[in-house]
């Protein structure tokens, strides 16, 4: 079993922070960090990561959509974390033994080009008035959905 996570346009720190906190609880093995997404070590992200961002690798990657085709010829199940006419509840997803999850900007979310690649995307249906939750809180939902469904 194997949980990649890929981080497109986050701008936050400490939402980057969060996502390596919550990565290495549920044993993702590697993120790959696109586009504007900030690098440890930072004192943001390191605040709210406490450590975590010096277990979990990581990789600073230039072109995402190639990363997203080079981990596709790897054998590994491309999901992405995003509302579309496209998307599944992530309550409903199987994984394979090989999942990468792509998680996008707060505001703008994932492009289409991105979505274009994945195999299947999810959202968090919502029940209140705000039709999103912050990026590190809906990751945290489907990183560990998917861990549990691995495991």
């Amino acid at each position: 079993m194997s949980l990649f996570l890929i981080l497109e346009n986050i701008r936050s720190r400490f939402n980057v922070g969060a996502i390596f906190r919550t990565a290495d609880g549920a044993g993702v093995e590697k993120i790959f960090l696109g586009g504007i997404t900030p690098a440890p070590p930072h004192p943001q992200i390191d605040k709210v990561a406490l450590g975590a961002e010096k277990i979990i690798p990581f990789v600073c990657v230039k072109q995402i959509v190639r990363t997203i085709k080079q981990l596709k010829k790897e054998g590994y199940e491309i999901v992405a974390l995003e509302q579309s006419k496209k998307s599944i509840p992530y309550y409903n997803f199987k994984p394979t033994p090989k999942v990468a999850l792509i998680l996008g900007s707060e505001v703008k979310g994932l492009p289409l080009k991105i979505l274009a690649l994945a195999d299947t995307i999810v959202e968090i249906p919502m029940y209140g008035q705000k039709e999103s939750l912050n990026v590190g809180v809906a990751g945290g939902i489907v990183i560990f959905d998917i861990t549990h469904k691995m495991h």
